[in-house]
């Protein structure tokens, strides 16, 4: 499929997927509309030479002005990369409804909402388009200390297909995919950092998990790669397929945690499922 005139929104693009995403694809000659939250992220962004734009996902009335600039530049808008997210850590019953609604806010409602309106707006009318989600490994199991998390991916998961099989019955031209990494290079521990100290630290002492989240602590003021971690140029190859492809995967699998976990759950017991993701959590949870 010829890229030519080519139009893609890509939303947190400040480092990692979201911006190896906007740089390779503008290599390729997509028309690239970036966009991330601060000014030196957005500066970085306009040094590549794409269209980079101010968003917060969960500020809605941004969301309508970043599209409103789209269709005046663009008139048209071929595919959306839904890639902003973050990963709260804590254990399930140490989450406050604040840190859920948080979560699910960025992770679940803004994709869902900006895709429906990318849809009203440009590709219901233009009779075609594309939209990626970007999940993770934890959209398909789940893990200790990450509730929040993989459950705001179940749920980004499970309306995307629905979506995907709403536009295939209907024939609508519109086509959905989602991709599922695992650890992809970027500013993971400073993101996690953040919400950490927001709604962890403060009950940490009187926590049933104390033990647990210094380890977490600690880990998260470590520096280096984290193990396993792969370069998000894996997973831009897959956003590409996605978008040129006549016929684009439901799914794409990335990175080597992915396929480990999504293996192990198709022959192992559910028991055995678990004992396997706990033992893979045993630094984490302390209980090695």
């Amino acid at each position: 499929m010829s890229v030519d005139n080519k139009s893609i929104l890509i939303t947190g693009c400040s480092s990692g997927i979201g911006f190896r995403s906007a740089e390779l694809l503008h290599q390729r000659g997509y028309k690239v509309y970036a966009t991330a939250r601060k000014a030196e992220d957005i500066e970085k962004l306009k040094s590549l030479g794409v269209v980079a734009l101010e968003l917060e996902v969960t500020d809605y009335d941004q969301v309508d002005q970043v599209l409103d600039y789209i269709e005046r530049d663009n008139g048209t808008l071929y595919a959306l990369f839904n890639n902003a997210g973050y990963s709260q850590m804590g254990a399930a019953e140490d989450l406050s409804s604040e840190a859920l609604q948080e979560q699910f806010a960025t992770n679940f409602f803004a994709p869902a909402e900006i895709g429906n309106r990318v849809i009203k707006r440009f590709m219901r009318p233009q009779g075609y388009g594309r939209i990626v989600q970007n999940t993770s490994v934890f959209g398909l199991t789940s893990i200790p200390f990450r509730a929040a998390y993989c459950s705001s991916k179940y749920a980004l998961e499970g309306f995307t297909d629905a979506l995907r099989l709403e536009q295939e019955i209907f024939e609508t031209g519109i086509k959905v995919s989602l991709i599922e990494p695992g650890p992809i290079v970027s500013r993971v521990r400073e993101n996690k950092q953040i919400y950490f100290e927001r709604y962890i630290q403060p009950i940490m002492a009187q926590s049933r998990y104390a033990e647990a989240y210094e380890k977490m602590q600690n880990a998260l003021a470590m520096t280096g790669r984290i193990p396993m971690t792969e370069e998000p140029d894996s997973v831009v190859a897959k956003l590409i397929h996605a978008l040129e492809s006549e016929k684009p995967a439901p799914r794409y699998y990335v990175t080597r945690m992915t396929h480990i976990f999504v293996t192990a759950k198709r022959l192992l017991s559910h028991r055995a499922f678990d004992r396997f993701s706990a033992k893979v959590s045993q630094k984490e949870t302390g209980k090695e």
